[in-house]
């Protein structure tokens, strides 16, 4: 039910201004959208010996693919390539993360819903992901499903057992209420504001600018700061950001200037925090579609190739020394020019956890995949 209400969402072109385009990214890659290393790699169970040409690198065996693929972390970049093409685009696909995480809010195998724009603005990627949860809340709670969800929940006799009672009509109209929206920088200063009046006791980790949110304060920021709504926080420093993220404020005036180094500390992104613990379960960003900043980003990652001066292909703002690699494809949707644009992914299972109530993604997942179990 709710991935039909979600496709017929994207299918209202006049409520949304433009038409949406359903597209089927690869789910194999060649690369990690993420820059975490969280990746499966893809290998045959029979492989071929390698050819003479192939085994210069002292390798036994050749690769299926020539070059090492992966189970994608992320369609993002390929729809980048759609979007050009086609201008909005989404995709509802299987993502894969090698997390080494054994929690309640983890799998190695779970949905993602993923859009993306052309000429949009950070703030109207964020008025589209409420439009379409408060959309499909709504539809979802007219479904019979719903009230069969009260039911159940209202039923006394199921004694001890869940750990808490769960009142689902207060987490659906939390979704349908105000939402919240702070910049990180202001999300920090809280949270180190209310851990020093707990004399630094309030959380395990103490909060950090170039550290990143974890999951507790994630919690505190829904539960105090929001009252228990959704809360957008926007603005992340560059350094806890993946390398295709737009920086906060430049774009807006000189497509052409040298960008100051204050001006690069945030990037252009959100993260969408639902309350009762489910916190992030969107994230967003406006991408850089400049061709020289990207590879400067590229750079500083440590994501191009170090090869031989002179041996690989020229390529604009490239060192000699430098490779694009298994990257080259994405930096050439800018090297002819392109046009601002963003996106989101939500966490398909995450949400569908928190419209029923269950506290365990993986009690929404038929075969659930993750860190040490995968036995069907």
């Amino acid at each position: 039910m709710l991935v039909s209400t979600i496709q017929t969402y994207f299918s209202q072109t006049e409520k949304l201004g433009r038409p949406v385009y359903l597209v089927h990214p690869p789910l194999i890659t060649s690369s990690d959208c993420e820059g975490a290393g969280e990746v499966f790699m893809v290998d045959p169970k029979n492989k071929k010996p390698a050819s003479p040409s192939s085994n210069e690198s002292g390798g036994s065996e050749e690769l299926y693919f020539r070059d090492p693929k992966y189970l994608t972390v992320s369609s993002q970049l390929h729809l980048e390539a759609f979007s050009a093409e086609l201008g909005s685009v989404y995709a509802f696909s299987p993502t894969f993360r090698a997390e080494e995480s054994d929690t309640p809010r983890h799998l190695a195998e779970f949905y993602m819903l993923e859009a993306e724009f052309r000429n949009i603005t950070l703030h109207q990627i964020m008025d589209s992901v409420r439009m379409l949860i408060q959309s499909v809340t709504n539809t979802f709670m007219s479904d019979l499903n719903s009230k069969q969800l009260l039911e159940y929940f209202a039923d006394t006799r199921r004694g001890d057992s869940i750990e808490q009672v769960v009142d689902l009509q207060e987490r659906w109209s939390k979704l349908l209420q105000r939402w919240e929206t702070m910049d990180y920088t202001s999300a920090i200063r809280l949270l180190q504001e209310a851990n020093d009046s707990k004399e630094g006791k309030l959380f395990e980790h103490r909060p950090t600018w170039e550290r990143g949110l974890h999951l507790e304060h994630e919690r505190w920021l829904t539960e105090t700061f929001a009252n228990n709504r959704p809360v957008f926080v926007t603005d992340y420093p560059k350094v806890v950001k993946p390398f295709y993220m737009l920086p906060s404020k430049p774009y807006l005036r000189d497509e052409n200037a040298e960008l100051s180094s204050d001006c690069q500390e945030t990037v252009a992104c959100f993260d969408l925090l639902l309350p009762f613990g489910y916190c992030e379960v969107v994230g967003g960003s406006l991408r850089e579609h400049r061709l020289p900043h990207l590879i400067a980003n590229m750079r500083e990652k440590g994501l191009l190739r170090e090869v031989e001066a002179g041996t690989a292909e020229s390529y604009p703002f490239l060192r000699p020394n430098e490779s694009l690699g298994s990257l080259k494809w994405y930096a050439d949707l800018r090297r002819f020019g392109s046009s601002p644009h963003g996106g989101y992914g939500l966490g398909f299972d995450r949400f569908l956890a928190y419209l029923t109530g269950v506290t365990n993604v993986r009690d929404v997942v038929a075969f659930p995949r993750v860190w040490g179990k995968a036995d069907c």
